[in-house]
């Protein structure tokens, strides 16, 4: 009776642990556990938003009509594709681009909708992408945004991201921004 119990914790022990364990291909920027039901995946990387210079990687697309008194351009539409960096120094390694659009969504204060893509060019990850479709309250410390798809590794993807602005131009508007991204799958 006791060489059965012992056998059953062994088992039990041996399998939260290949469950509970990161795969040994990671990234540094990334952290991959199975749970047994589902895939979370948490991710710190920078993205590099650049308005100025002879290479912006955003681009502004529309505007209104008349001309707007209110922060930071209410109906402004931005075109970007962004590096996404494993550091916040714009030469440190780059891991993919976020890919979309963002606009200035809120009248009285600095609230820009994102409609990105978040693809990724680096490890297990690469060729897998997803998807934030948020509001940002670009004025807040942090601020939190939802993950709502995504492919490759992220098929079916629900999270949450949440930014943390590093470096600001106040002048240009570049931008480089911490993301700490949280993300479940099914298996």
């Amino acid at each position: 009776m006791v060489q059965i119990i012992i056998t059953i914790v062994i088992f039990f022990l041996a399998t939260r642990l290949a469950h509970g364990q990161p795969s040994s291909d990671e990234v540094s920027w990334a952290k991959r556990v199975d749970t047994g039901s589902q895939v979370v995946t948490t991710m710190q990387f920078y993205f590099h938003d650049t308005l100025s210079g002879n290479n912006p990687s955003a681009i502004k697309v529309a505007q209104p009509q008349s001309s707007s008194n209110s922060l930071g351009g209410f109906g402004n539409l931005m075109m970007v594709d962004d590096p996404l960096t494993e550091g916040p120094d714009k030469t440190s390694k780059l891991i993919g681009h976020a890919r979309g659009m963002y606009g200035q969504a809120a009248q009285n204060d600095l609230g820009l909708i994102m409609v990105l893509s978040y693809g990724f060019t680096e490890g297990i990850y690469k060729d897998s992408s997803f998807s934030l479709l948020s509001l940002n309250p670009a004025m807040q410390t942090v601020r939190e945004m939802a993950v709502v798809g995504g492919t490759g590794l992220f098929r079916l993807a629900r999270g949450y991201a949440l930014a943390q602005t590093y470096w600001i131009d106040p002048t240009t508007g570049d931008a480089i921004v911490g993301y700490n991204v949280t993300i479940a799958t099914y298996i």
